[in-house]
């Protein structure tokens, strides 16, 4: 019994550093938010609520009100600390958890060549569906196929999951089993949504879902409980279990998609 009451406390530790981990990232684009509209850092009002909403939890739960107050003060004071902190940081990054480009200008000229991912959807339209979900699946299935992947997925096998490439019109219902990845032909019970460069860029690590969302750039429908589960165990998974090859190919696919995304945004600027 010992043994599984730590257990639990240590599952709930990891999971009480996720949270911090993410409060601190969507403080720190609050913050971006904060000194692009030219509002001061310091909220008393803001601060307050946050104090008042864990008060009123904290009276539900049984909890010592000295407790909770104590944890909310340290997780403000932490998330002004990352706000500082990213504020003087490099001009060039924009917002938290984006990558920069310092030779952005140099290579725009002909990253404005390449056709934007919304330019392949008519011809991605004329490929049988089979081979779209085919196309799906051998993507996807090597990159969850270690033991230490599909261990940690195990609370949503046999659950189905869909995922939507807007700006491609691609769009796949997926299913886990025991032995990995499967296409289904079911509706799916959740759908994340966005544009091929974040989906790339969520996938290779440079951005993280909790900034994707709050920007609006991914979208979730359907069973909503279902996504925030994987997106937590997505969370949890070990990066270093990809094959090195397979990291590589993703972060620099990513970066090159980011950066071929700015050059087009800023022929409409201009325009």
């Amino acid at each position: 019994m010992l043994a599984g009451a730590r257990h639990g406390i240590d599952r709930i530790d990891s999971d009480m550093v996720l949270l911090l981990a993410r409060r601190l990232r969507l403080a720190g684009v609050a913050g971006g938010a904060k000194r692009r509209a030219g509002l001061p850092q310091y909220d008393p009002n803001r601060e307050s609520n946050v104090q008042q909403r864990a008060q009123r939890l904290a009276k539900r739960c049984g909890v010592s009100a000295d407790s909770v107050a104590h944890l909310m003060a340290l997780l403000v004071a932490e998330a002004h600390q990352h706000q500082r902190t990213s504020a003087s940081s490099s001009p060039l990054l924009t917002e938290p958890g984006m990558a920069t480009y310092p030779d952005r200008e140099k290579h725009s000229q002909w990253l404005r060549l390449m056709p934007p991912p919304r330019r392949w959807k008519s011809l991605i339209s004329r490929l049988p569906p089979l081979l779209r979900q085919s196309l799906g699946v051998r993507l996807l299935a090597p990159s969850i196929a270690s033991p230490q992947v599909m261990h940690t997925l195990q609370s949503v096998v046999g659950r189905r999951l869909g995922i939507r490439i807007d700006d491609l019109g691609l769009d796949w219902v997926f299913e886990l089993h025991p032995g990995g990845l499967k296409s289904s032909e079911d509706p799916a019970e959740a759908i994340v949504s966005g544009s091929f460069t974040d989906l790339l860029m969520l996938a290779s690590r440079q951005q993280d879902a909790d900034t994707l969302f709050f920007q609006r750039r991914l979208t979730l429908i359907g069973d909503t409980e279902l996504g925030l589960t994987l997106r937590n165990l997505l969370d949890r998974l070990p990066w270093e279990a990809l094959p090195l090859g397979r990291r590589i190919l993703l972060q620099r696919a990513a970066l090159f998609a980011a950066r071929a995304r700015d050059a087009h945004r800023g022929i409409r600027e201009a325009t």
